[in-house]
């Protein structure tokens, strides 16, 4: 059973970096799609970065040339480096995954999901 563990969420002011992590239990296979995706209070679960193990990535145009999705070597690690933070980036983010291979960003097309892990942003 795929587990996904999220970890490096925190606090930090406007402008500032944070790189999540994801970590991916159990994992054995080679093709995979992955994603990072955020929830705000009040707000639905949006989309915010893809990557398949083709190396293709996808990104919200709100993060684009911010942050950066990518996986280590072993391909049981995804990381989200996010830089320049804004207030509005504040959200519970999660990692999920999924064995098909159509790149996307919409949550429904995840079957497996992490536990969310908060980051805040202050201006």
């Amino acid at each position: 059973r795929v587990q996904l563990v999220e970890s490096g969420g925190g606090s930090v002011q406007s402008g500032g970096s944070l790189r999540l992590s994801c970590e991916i239990s159990e994992y054995r296979y080679d093709n995979y799609k992955a994603a990072w995706f955020r929830q705000a209070p009040g707000k639905e679960r949006e989309g915010v970065a893809a990557f398949d193990t083709d190396g293709e990535t996808m990104y919200a145009d709100s993060v684009q040339g911010r942050f950066t999705i990518s996986q280590d070597g072993a391909k049981n690690k995804l990381y989200l480096q996010m830089n320049n933070l804004k207030p509005e980036d504040t959200a519970v983010y999660y990692c999920a995954l999924d064995f098909s291979l159509w790149l996307t960003l919409n949550a429904n097309d995840y079957d497996y999901w992490g536990q969310g892990t908060q980051v805040t942003v202050s201006s």
